[in-house]
């Protein structure tokens, strides 16, 4: 456990960087450009983030579980990701602009468009690194990858859009920099340069493909039930409501940092455990925590709305003010979602989320389609709340059956659950 707790604190002060970095990337491009050119640039972002998922084709989980349960050779995967990467940044970079140019209402600025899928390779090379990392339980410097390219980010978008006053252009060119920096630096790092060859492994390569396909797979049902109302947004509304929903958003989509500071280690961690019962034990009692400290801060982020989105954003983001509200309740219960999903998939079994979260979307599209055309950004966010609910309950169940505990078992507090943190404060305070 005190290992565990380690863990925790580095990924804890990873995850505060990339939430302060981030938000300060939002207050600008909110205090700088209003919310028609955020809705431009949420529209820009979408479609790279969703081949994030597609892209990546599950090979940061994939590397994660075979490197952790020593199935292959670390030398013979990191050859076979590079190999894999190179390909896949191609095709992602084609299809994506290919996406953007026909199928946007936003956006018809082909330099933009270029700017906006320049970084896909670079987070495509980040992303695959970082199974390797978390295969061999290497947090910190895994925490590393996350944080450095966050904060370069907001260092560039304070040159590009306050100093140079670039406005979209700044935005776009910030977030090429960080990546950008992150691909030289992980292109040295354990000689990882020497893994390009020319000579292929395809037993490797098929076996990081079959498994990660299905990582892949899940995580875009995933990812488009969180990207999905962007895309409607922009057919069926204005940039302005585009943008008024991206910075409602951005605040909330923050407090899944607190289950995702549990769920980095619990994945690394599941995929090296000797024991899966007693692992899906410590998991439903980490999340128990996370429940408690997602529920106080969306109980604080629901009486404070106003004075957070106005304080940041200002008053041309008033109506974010409804998105946040209405977004919180689905928001919390996603985290279950989140936390519990992140234990199957470190046992090789991320196709069971698909189970919730394909009915999940199907029910998203429809809502969407239905209350966006009246309510613009407020529909889509009840569209969200409603789907991402639909979803936990669904998977919860699912997944109750799956580790053999039962639903009231999950949620059973006792005195144990808080024995880290309190053992934790005794350290600190008498350290």
């Amino acid at each position: 456990m005190a290992s565990f707790f380690k863990d925790l604190m580095n990924v804890g002060l990873s995850n505060f960087a990339i939430i302060i970095f981030g938000l300060g990337r939002a207050i600008i491009t909110a205090r700088w450009l209003g919310p028609k050119a955020n809705g431009i640039i949420a529209v820009l972002s979408v479609y790279p983030a969703l081949f994030m998922s597609i892209g990546s084709l599950g090979i940061q989980q994939s590397t994660t579980y075979f490197i952790g349960k020593k199935i292959y050779s670390e030398k013979d995967i990191k050859t076979s990701v590079s190999q894999i990467w190179f390909i896949t940044s191609i095709i992602s970079m084609f299809i994506c602009f290919f996406l953007i140019k026909y199928f946007s209402n936003s956006c018809n600025n082909i330099i933009w468009i270029i700017f906006s899928i320049i970084p896909i390779p670079f987070n495509l090379f980040t992303t695959y690194n970082s199974g390797i990392y978390l295969g061999k339980n290497q947090i910190q410097f895994f925490n590393k990858i996350n944080w450095l390219p966050a904060a370069i980010g907001f260092v560039s978008i304070l040159f590009f859009v306050v100093y140079l006053q670039l406005n979209v252009s700044g935005v776009l060119i910030s977030a090429i920099i960080g990546p950008a920096l992150m691909f030289f630096l992980l292109l040295f790092k354990n000689d990882f340069i020497r893994s390009f060859s020319f000579s292929i492994d395809f037993r490797i390569v098929k076996s990081l493909l079959a498994l990660g396909m299905i990582y892949a797979v899940a995580l875009l049902i995933i990812n488009l039930n969180v990207q999905l109302d962007i895309l409607i947004l922009d057919k069926l509304s204005t940039p302005y409501e585009t943008g008024i929903y991206s910075k409602g958003v951005a605040i909330t989509q923050y407090l899944w940092y607190i289950p995702m500071l549990l769920s980095t280690i619990i994945f690394a961690r599941s995929a090296n455990a000797k024991d899966d019962y007693l692992f899906s034990k410590k998991v439903a009692q980490l999340l128990r925590v996370s429940i408690i400290l997602v529920s106080i801060t969306s109980l604080i982020l629901i009486l404070t709305a106003k004075y957070i989105i106005l304080g940041m954003f200002g008053i041309k983001f008033y109506d974010s003010i409804s998105v946040l509200r209405l977004l919180l309740p689905g928001i919390l219960l996603l985290t279950i979602f989140k936390c519990l999903n992140q234990d199957l998939a470190g046992k090789g079994k991320p196709w069971i989320s698909m189970k919730a979260m394909i009915p999940a979307l199907l029910i998203n599209i429809i809502l969407n389609y239905i209350l966006i055309p009246n309510y613009g950004a407020s529909g889509a966010a009840i569209s969200t709340t409603i789907s991402y609910s639909f979803a936990t309950l669904i998977f919860l169940y699912i997944y109750s059956k799956e580790v053999d505990i039962k639903i009231s078992e999950i949620f059973r507090y006792s005195i144990d659950d808080f024995l880290p943190i309190t053992n934790a404060l005794k350290r600190l305070l008498y350290k």
